[in-house]
């Protein structure tokens, strides 16, 4: 078998053409600066489309105000069926909520007292 020598011909025509400041060097080095921006600024113009394609959908979510369901494009929400605000924004204050401010504060208030707790026969060292 015969091993393929490296191809030193087309090593020396691209140094030719790279160190000629003829049309044929400027044109290969503009080529090559021209994908190198590209390799490096590609990721960063998808994330930024990304980041716009995420905030757009994020404009058209409705979440329910009765069970806290997020949805797209429903009139009606999928879990409980209450009818969804269509301008984006929840249909009222939760559920939670309303029945939060129905109580009195004494039914929501939880006491506590103190008991002493007498100390063990062993002696707790504490």
């Amino acid at each position: 078998m015969q091993r393929n020598s490296f191809p030193w011909l087309w090593v020396a025509l691209a140094a030719v053409l790279l160190l000629l400041p003829g049309p044929a060097g400027r044109l290969l080095l503009d080529l090559i600066g021209g994908v190198t921006l590209l390799v490096l600024l590609l990721p960063l113009l998808a994330a930024g489309a990304g980041i716009l394609a995420w905030q757009a959908f994020r404009r058209r979510l409705v979440t329910c105000g009765t069970c806290g369901m997020t949805n797209f494009g429903t009139p009606l929400c999928p879990a409980c069926g209450s009818p969804l605000a269509q301008d984006g924004q929840p249909n009222g204050p939760s559920r939670v909520a309303r029945d939060l401010d129905a109580l009195a504060a004494g039914q929501v208030t939880i006491d506590v007292e103190s008991v002493d707790v007498p100390s063990s026969a062993e002696g707790d060292s504490r």
